[in-house]
């Protein structure tokens, strides 16, 4: 009969048992996984040696290997990819709001180019191309085996050169559109007021020193404005950018709370970015115009607003680019952008793929004005009473707004937003005369 010592000491002996059995099954994956890694490399060895050798035209090591790069990257998602030195430039160039070509943000869908925005006052916006668009061919030659890298290349070019791509647009037949290529300069922040209640904001891009460009318009707007009832911030067509910038411009609007989240697969390498106390804009009512070529960074922005109640998100579902690229440079001048985390939105949603729903959907539209049959007012009788309180300032006031009237019946989402925003501050006039 077996005491407690002897019962210990079995149990003792199984435990080191199984511990050895699991250890030794680890050593041994690890050992086959680096066999098939060694494999795999040596693999790779002799398909590059054929090919260099038995292609039917001469390619160089640097040709195979860089495309071996971009090709092991691209086939993780269409974000992630290989710069060589010329195509890191172009981007650093492009975040400062600086470069050239023909203006247009794209993705790889299908094996053939997709638009995601055309940017403003750029050749390809001028060209009429749209979000959604795909390019099927650059200059006759079909995209269809071509890298995204290759296919932008392809559209760029000296300035005042041109460049015809050919163009598949949902319900529409193939056409082709030939675009002059020009430098291209982002104004970043456009800003306007509609009447002399309403600040409108137009942001392009998320480049380089957009939240002091709108700090900067909202502060003179208030100063100058007694009566400014809201704030427009039109994100439409905005391909997104730096995530600092989106982070800063949510913080401009916000008092406390989490803006965004980056979570990759290592839980502990989560991020979370928060408001600091302020709200610029003292509470003013905002809408936010967002359309299915708002991505990325805008979508961070109309996200943090939306979960926190502090705007109206106004206008088409968005782009659902909710994933965060890392440049990371390399020793040869050159630099991979791999995709590293998600973005998530205060209330823990994922915009990957998904994208921001608006609250008031706002489907573009064309407007037109009823004629009436019998239009006469009471200043159109011949005897009527002047108005005595009627100055010049009502003919200029009169001349404003039928300019910007007519403006508005070419853009039915801006419009349904400065109704909506007029609505919301002169409602929180009220309360707070309460």
């Amino acid at each position: 009969m077996l005491n407690k010592k002897s019962l210990f000491t079995l149990s003792l002996s199984t435990m080191l048992f199984f511990s050895t059995l699991a250890q030794a099954a680890a050593d041994k994956k690890e050992a086959e996984d680096n066999v098939d890694t060694y494999e795999l490399l040596n693999l790779f060895g002799d398909v590059m040696e054929r090919a260099k050798s038995s292609y039917v035209e001469e390619v160089s090591d640097k040709q195979l290997i860089e495309a071996a790069i971009n090709g092991m990257l691209t086939s993780l998602d269409p974000h992630s990819s290989y710069m060589d030195g010329k195509d890191f430039k172009y981007m650093s160039e492009q975040t400062k709001g600086k470069f050239g070509g023909l203006g247009i943000e794209v993705t790889m869908e299908n094996g053939v180019v997709k638009v995601i925005t055309p940017m403003d006052d750029t050749p390809a916006y001028k060209a009429g191309l749209k979000p959604g668009d795909y390019i099927v061919n650059i200059d006759g030659e079909s995209v269809v085996g071509m890298t995204l890298n290759d296919a932008v290349d392809r559209m760029r070019g000296k300035v005042g050169s041109k460049v015809k791509l050919t163009i598949r647009r949902l319900n529409e037949k193939p056409f082709d559109v030939t675009i002059k290529r020009e430098e291209i300069k982002i104004q970043s922040v456009k800003t306007d007021m509609k009447g002399d209640d309403v600040l409108y904001i137009r942001i392009t891009s998320f480049s380089e020193d957009v939240d002091k460009n709108i700090t900067k318009a909202v502060k003179n707007a208030m100063k100058k404005h007694k009566d400014l009832k809201g704030i427009v911030i039109d994100i439409r067509n905005n391909p997104g950018g730096l995530l600092d910038q989106a982070v800063n411009v949510s913080d401009l609007f916000l008092d406390k709370g989490e803006i965004v989240s980056t979570r990759s697969r290592n839980e502990e390498d989560t991020v979370k970015y928060t408001a600091k106390p302020g709200d610029i804009t003292n509470g003013l009512p905002i809408v936010v115009i967002v359309n299915d070529g708002s991505a990325s960074a805008s979508e961070i922005v109309a996200g943090a607003l939306q979960d926190h109640k502090r705007a109206v998100i106004l206008g088409e579902k968005t782009f659902g680019k909710g994933s965060v690229q890392t440049i990371i440079p390399l020793n040869n001048n050159g630099a991979m952008r791999l995709t590293t985390a998600r973005y998530y939105t205060p209330s823990g949603r994922s915009i990957q793929v998904k994208g921001i729903v608006p609250d008031v959907i706002v489907k573009p539209s064309k407007v037109e004005e009823i004629e009436s049959t019998f239009e006469l007012s009471e200043g159109e009788y011949q005897n009527a009473l002047k108005n005595d309180s009627e100055d010049k300032k009502d003919a200029k006031k009169l001349a404003a707004d039928k300019a910007e009237k007519e403006e508005l019946a070419k853009d039915y989402q801006l419009s349904r937003a400065l109704d909506l925003v007029r609505a919301l501050g002169i409602y929180k006039q009220g309360q707070d005369n309460k």
